[in-house]
């Protein structure tokens, strides 16, 4: 895809001025809008500032981005001819109240020109998903998929899972929907062609078999326990059922089953029969299976309560690998069409897409996505929405999982919504609270000492909101106090730069921190120092002997006071604090663990692993290094007289 040029020209004197224009890898802050109409004299501008590039806009295709006043993209859009596209946004009193709303919020817009719409499309879905516009349709849970991976280039290919970015090195099945669906799949096919998964650097140090070979998961060609032909042959299997051929695969066994045991060969038959087993095992988890589907995407849509699931179930090699769930974020007011539309061009941004894609209901745009697509994959890729047959069939059926899987997700959601109403009457909030920080630290007798926050709002935890913060100052071992006053310094200081005027989301509208009245007042006193008002601050005390359900809150200006141990809401509140109890913990081990492999050696500038190892063996231990004088370090091989000063200066910083 190439783009022809970039167009950015300032509105003329009479519209809202400028501002910078964000780098385009630059996700700005989520803000829900306002449920409101805009105020007349936004609109009016915001309709001014649009207006005033049209005279400049060409013809042709291209991708535009509106921004409001601190430089956040608001939208971005793609259309066949710019100038045409752009007009609509002028006649302001047509269009909807949620575009209302982010006309009122253009402070400047740019354009980028591309050849055909098709690349208008493709750059339109790589910039969302970069930018998260909060006006578009935005698909915010797009992890990778896993896949099987087979290398290639060695005698005795290794078979394993495999995540992320792919080369030429190895062939690759896939994708599978989840973890767990791909890890059954590698155990079954262990279990019956017994290939490797160890790594290459594992395998060329083997003295003797490893316990995959006990178990016979794997043939021990690290040993010899195989040839090369023959295990060439199991790896020539193995790709043959991944790639839809299990039926070949299962009769060409059971022959050689059959040859054994007329050969009297009983063992090697019920070495051949246990693979059977294994290969049967692995389609008995394949839930449905359609004939005539060799690699397919099956993509159900279903749409309630202003929300939507899709549905997105993987069939590879005439195998189904599996399904996920997805709910994309946009506005309740979107049509069905519009928003599959738009998630199909997002999905497969970062991954390939298969020959056929089976729609349940017609996407916007539907045949100029097939030719992006296309273009993107390297070969024809087809959607259909079929009526009739068993690809219906099986398309009603991923219906009827995005409908439950729909119906769960609104339940969570009331449910949640339930329980932050009843936080907010607890602690007397104005209003349900849409974002709760929660504070906890973890450490060993002061060392390695961590600070964590957990967000949680009325979707669930908002994991991508996580923080940690390695304690910097010189606390004293064990001080939870000046712990605690350094992260709520560190994170409020951050908000109060960044945000001072609390209109971007990133403040909470509660804080929770594990502990008790000693925690609290190390919290107010950060925030009276910071001059930060309105903001509650509550701690959470185990109760006597550290029993759950008789927990104790602080809150400044009234009594410490309890809950019904039935309570739904303490059971919630104590779930935000063994989470942030967590985070903390699992932050801290990782820290803990990355240090026990650093040694003082490690925090010289300039010193690196062979230089390392060089001083390591010369002197026995890193305390024998940093003891050491500037001539014995001059002594060792490979250290310069100018690395030695080094190494002697940072250890004698005043000698």
């Amino acid at each position: 895809m190439a783009a022809d040029q970039t167009i950015q020209e300032k509105p003329e004197p009479a519209a809202a001025a400028t501002p910078q224009a964000p780098q385009p890898d630059a996700a700005p802050q989520q803000v829900s809008p306002a449920r409101r109409r805009p105020a007349a004299g936004n609109l009016t501008q915001g309709a001014d500032v649009i207006r005033s590039y049209l005279r400049t806009l060409p013809n042709s295709p291209g991708v535009y981005r509106m921004m409001n006043a601190d430089g956040d993209v608001l939208y971005v859009g793609k259309a066949k001819s710019l100038k045409k596209r752009v007009v609509n946004y002028t006649h302001v009193m047509k269009l909807p109240t949620r575009l209302q709303r982010m006309v009122a919020e253009t402070t400047t817009m740019e354009f980028v020109t591309t050849h055909t719409e098709v690349e208008a499309l493709l750059l339109e879905s790589n910039l969302i998903k970069r930018l998260m516009p909060r006006y578009n349709v935005l698909l915010r849970d797009d992890k990778s998929f896993p896949y099987i991976k087979i290398t290639r280039g060695h005698d005795y290919p290794q078979l394993t899972k495999h995540r992320g970015v792919r080369d030429k090195s190895a062939d690759y099945f896939g994708p599978f929907a989840s973890g767990s669906a791909v890890n059954r799949t590698v155990t079954a096919l262990q279990r019956a062609f017994q290939l490797r998964n160890c790594a290459d650097t594992v395998y060329a140090t083997r003295t003797r078999p490893c316990l995959q070979h006990q178990i016979k998961r794997c043939t021990a060609p690290c040993v010899g326990r195989v040839t090369p032909e023959e295990y060439q042959s199991q790896v020539l299997q193995a790709r043959a059922f991944l790639s839809g051929k299990s039926r070949d695969i299962q009769a060409e066994m059971a022959k050689q089953m059959q040859a054994a045991a007329e050969a009297l060969d009983f063992e090697t038959a019920a070495r051949i029969r246990d693979r059977i087993r294994a290969l049967t095992a692995t389609q008995a988890h394949q839930d449905i299976n359609i004939e005539g589907i060799d690699d397919a995407d099956v993509i159900a849509c279903h749409q309630d309560g202003g929300s939507t699931c899709i549905q997105v179930f993987f069939f590879r090699g005439g195998s189904n690998y599996g399904n996920r769930a997805y709910f994309p974020s946009h506005d309740k007011n979107l049509e069905l069409p519009e928003v599959l539309g738009a998630f199909i061009s997002q999905f497969y941004d970062n991954k390939p897409s298969p020959r056929l894609i089976l729609v349940s209901h017609e996407p916007a745009e539907q045949d100029l996505i097939a030719e992006a697509l296309s273009l993107r994959a390297g070969h024809k890729v087809e959607l259909v929405e079929p009526k009739r047959g068993d690809k219906r069939r099986l398309l009603d059926h991923a219906l009827v999982n995005a409908k439950e899987a729909l119906g769960r997700r609104l339940s969570e959601s009331a449910s949640q919504a339930r329980l932050l109403e009843g936080v907010a009457e607890l602690f007397g909030l104005d209003a349900t609270p849409e974002r709760i920080e929660v504070y906890d630290n973890s450490h060993i007798q002061g060392t390695n000492a961590i600070g964590a926050m957990i967000v949680a709002g009325p979707d669930g935890m908002m994991k991508n909101s996580y923080r940690k913060f390695n304690i910097r100052s010189d606390i004293a071992p064990g001080d939870d106090y000046g712990m605690m006053r350094e992260v709520l310094a560190r994170r409020f200081s951050r908000a109060i730069k960044e945000d001072p005027d609390r209109e971007r989301g990133t403040w909470p509208d509660l804080v929770l921190i594990d502990g008790g009245q000693g925690q609290l007042s190390a919290a107010m006193e950060v925030m009276n120092e910071l001059d930060i008002t309105n903001l509650a601050v509550v701690s959470i005390a185990k109760g006597p002997d550290r029993n759950a359900g008789r927990e104790r809150f602080f809150m400044p200006g009234r009594p410490p006071f309890g809950m019904d141990p039935k309570d739904p809401v303490l059971y919630f509140l104590q779930r935000l604090r063994d989470e942030a109890h967590r985070f903390a913990i699992g932050t801290h081990r990782a820290r803990r663990t990355k240090a026990i492999g650093q040694s003082v050696i490690d925090e010289i500038p300039g010193i690196g692993p062979s230089r390392k190892k060089a001083l390591l063996h010369h002197f026995g231990s890193a305390r024998a290094v940093e003891r050491a004088g500037l001539a014995d370090l001059e002594g060792v091989e490979g250290i310069s007289g100018t690395v030695a000063k080094k190494i002697y200066d940072h250890f004698h910083p005043d000698g």
